[in-house]
């Protein structure tokens, strides 16, 4: 029962948003906005152009809000705009640098991440080129398939494969010497 009065409450302030109510528009930016703050970060290093980011992609949310269909998920269509939002920013930065090359591409055994904190993941992650984390961003954690990402970015399907290779690769080699620093190997 929760579930669908939740639903039904998201619904409606949807339906108030639209009408341009500034407290519908405050709920539903207090019920997403941790999450999609999360999202930015994922993209941007820094806490306060990831804060940025996240009222910009509101702002997009709400003068946009007339497109979303209810079709999917709420969460899911903010989300888009979010990753959208954050693209934007680091292609006008200049901050994205994708290269197109050609790999050979194996599996290399990993290394249980069990033991590991999350945060200790998101810096290994932010240790990342822009270029390589955005890849593995969208793909890893957003879901997107090459040919999404290829699309999204302007690239090709082959440029994506090899910058998420070389972020795997990258995050394998960042991980292993965060461990022998932690255990006092050198």
């Amino acid at each position: 029962m929760k579930i669908i009065s939740l639903h039904n409450n998201q619904t409606s302030l949807i339906k108030k948003a639209l009408t341009n109510s500034r407290e519908a528009q405050q709920q539903l930016f207090e019920q997403h906005s941790p999450k999609m703050l999360g999202v930015c970060r994922q993209y941007v290093k820094d806490n306060h152009h990831a804060e940025d980011l996240l009222l910009q992609g509101f702002l997009k949310v709400f003068t946009n809000l007339h497109k979303f269909k209810n079709e999917g998920s709420f969460e899911g269509w903010i989300r888009r705009i979010m990753v959208n939002t954050c693209i934007s920013y680091l292609r006008k930065k200049n901050l994205i640098e994708l290269y197109d090359e050609d790999y050979v591409f194996n599996d290399a055994a990993t290394e249980s991440l069990e033991n590991t904190s999350v945060e200790d993941i998101q810096k290994l992650i932010d240790r990342l080129p822009d270029g390589y984390k955005m890849v593995f961003n969208l793909f890893a954690i957003e879901g997107y398939k090459h040919s999404e990402i290829a699309e999204q970015l302007g690239i090709s399907e082959s440029t994506s494969k090899s910058q998420l290779f070389k972020a795997r690769k990258l995050l394998q080699e960042n991980y292993i010497k965060m461990n022998k620093t932690i255990n006092g190997d050198k």
